[in-house]
């Protein structure tokens, strides 16, 4: 069993349902079918399929699955595992958290925030001393994660530098769109120098989880 797995699993005292048909499930799709931007997506779906043939189509031009879990398992756990897992395992930095209301949206935000009651990423060595970043639909206008990413791209150690958690509400998004209107994360910021959407859209590595 992979090692990240295993040390994770354990420092967040995942439940069976979390870790063997979720974490580990990632584990294994993500080693034969290796995460990345520009990739073949009719070679990944064919490659998964081939263990896991309930995995029929990803609906989206990129890779895409969904883990089906019962309400009080613990999702938002299981999210930080990931996280943990992609980072650790993979390198991958930058993820985008999407809450379908605004309830969801504040109790994820404070689950990923350091120091608050249900941190999901307490135990996790490696996010002790540097705990990710987190943005969100009310923060981003600052500009504080591309002020963090720069950082990144220009230390000597860009791989100690952490991760960025980006977490935003899909009602308040889908509010603003109203009278077509462009939502905010779409229009031009002049702090940043383009929308925050294109900025997100442009990372290398950036991952999608959504708690529906």
């Amino acid at each position: 069993m992979n090692r990240h797995v295993n040390a994770i699993s354990g420092r967040l005292s995942l439940r069976p349902p979390q870790r063997r048909i979720s974490l580990e499930i990632l584990q294994r799709i993500t080693e034969i079918a290796p995460p990345g931007k520009d990739t073949d997506s009719a070679a990944l779906l064919a490659a998964i399929q081939s263990e896991f043939a309930s995995v029929t189509d990803f609906e989206h031009e990129f890779p895409s699955l969904c883990f089906a879990l019962a309400t009080g398992v613990g999702k938002t756990r299981l999210m930080g595992a990931f996280i943990s897992y992609l980072y650790l395992d993979h390198g991958i930095g930058n993820f985008f958290v999407l809450a379908p209301n605004l309830t969801i949206y504040n109790k994820l935000t404070a689950d990923f925030t350091p120091n608050t009651p249900k941190y999901v990423f307490k135990g996790i060595a490696e996010f002790a001393v540097n705990p990710p970043t987190v943005i969100t639909g009310d923060t981003y206008e600052s500009g504080v994660g591309v002020r963090e990413t720069y950082r990144q791209q220009t230390s000597l150690f860009p791989e100690l530098d952490g991760v960025h958690i980006n977490i935003f509400n899909i009602s308040k998004i889908n509010s603003e769109v109203r009278g077509g209107k462009s939502p905010r994360i779409k229009r031009l910021s002049e702090y940043i120098g383009e929308s925050y959407f294109d900025y997100l859209a442009g990372l290398p590595d950036l991952v999608l989880l959504m708690d529906e």
